[in-house]
């Protein structure tokens, strides 16, 4: 009877231990490659703020990645792989089919961790780096950014296509249910929304919008897009114009201001604006509070690097994120056993950080 008791408390014991060391394994955490990789904070801020010195607007493309990579199938990395010859990738399906950019980017900032930090650091976290720093580089704000994810070894070509990507035509409760749907509740999808301050757009995406829509339009707004974008298909569909007319490579407020004087280019941004009473006032209190504004965007920043992340002590880390992925030991996983907690908080300065979280004085915010 005693060693029966002695072996069921045993048996407890190790599974308490077993399941403690799985959970720990599956956080994210600020400093998941403090030892492994000591530099590679500045070693990402320095190609990303070498790319937006050469192309201001690539700090709007390389934010967008990342966004396109977690809405589909979760922040795994996987909008970077090539197609193969037994599937297809994610770069050609409607949402992203030639419309993201900035793979070079991603490139040469993935080779320089490789010198670094051999088979160490995944893509998919170099995408939520290269996310914050870019919203940085113009303006915005900055967060502690959690680590630890691993790289997928597919992509979904399907998944890619089955609007999880709200498409620029969603109606108001369209954006609500796919933002719902991964874990984002309505103020995140209006404050994710203000990365539009940012950015710009094809003609084919707002075509129908400058030509079709009254009631919610400014008139001299869509006159004025009308020039670079006919009302028929052709030549002028791949023309671009900015998502913000004020300040496009400033991370601002105005986007939310050009709402309420109906001047949002595409029928998503309008939408939130001449829909729900919840988004009405959201919209209204982000133009009048830069502070409002950011805070929320940093939470749904971080809610966003928490979709469904692959994590665990075998880490898929690509060495080359195009083509081929590789299985190499973790090297520092054990910091992944540190639950990060203080990730809510924003840090609205003008120059970039030194590495993973600022100095106490630089917080104006902390939650």
């Amino acid at each position: 009877m005693e060693y029966n008791k002695q072996r069921t408390m045993l048996i407890a014991v190790l599974l308490i231990i077993m399941w403690s060391c799985c959970y720990n394994h599956a956080q994210l955490s600020s400093d998941f490659y403090k030892e492994s990789c000591p530099s590679l904070f500045y070693a990402v801020r320095r190609e990303v703020q070498r790319a937006v010195t050469r192309e201001r607007r690539m700090a709007a493309s390389l934010l967008r990645l990342f966004f396109h990579d977690c809405f589909v199938n979760g922040c795994d990395g996987s909008i970077l792989l090539d197609d193969t010859s037994s599937s297809m990738g994610e770069k050609t399906a409607g949402p992203n089919n030639n419309s993201v950019r900035g793979f070079d980017v991603v490139d040469k900032i993935k080779s320089r961790v490789e010198r670094l930090c051999p088979g160490v650091v995944s893509c998919a976290d170099i995408l939520a780096i290269i996310a914050r720093d870019s919203v940085l580089l113009l303006d915005g704000p900055g967060w502690s950014v959690k680590l630890g994810r691993r790289d997928s070894t597919t992509a979904s070509f399907t998944t890619a296509n089955s609007g999880v990507i709200p498409p620029p035509t969603s109606t108001l409760d369209n954006l609500i249910n796919r933002f719902r749907a991964q874990g984002l509740s309505s103020r995140d999808m209006v404050a994710l929304s203000g990365a539009h301050t940012i950015g710009q757009a094809r003609c084919v995406t707002f075509r129908d919008r400058i030509y079709n829509e009254s009631n919610n339009i400014e008139l001299s707004f869509a006159l004025s897009r009308q020039r670079s974008c006919s009302a028929a298909s052709g030549s002028s569909d791949n023309n671009e114009a900015t998502l913000d007319i004020h300040s496009p490579g400033r991370f601002d407020l105005n986007y939310y201001r050009q709402l309420l004087n109906y001047r949002g280019l595409l029928t998503s941004d309008q939408v939130l604006y001449s829909g729900g009473s919840t988004d009405h006032s959201l919209v209204v209190s982000y133009s009048r509070s830069l502070n409002a504004f950011y805070r929320d965007f940093v939470r749904g920043m971080v809610k966003m690097g928490d979709i469904k992340p692959l994590t665990g002590s075998s880490a898929e880390t690509s060495k080359e994120e195009k083509k081929t992925l590789v299985r190499t030991p973790s090297r520092g996983v054990e910091r992944s056993a540190h639950v990060f907690i203080r990730d809510l908080r924003f840090i609205p300065i003008r120059s970039l950080v030194s590495g993973n979280s600022l100095p106490r004085e630089n917080l104006r915010f902390r939650n």
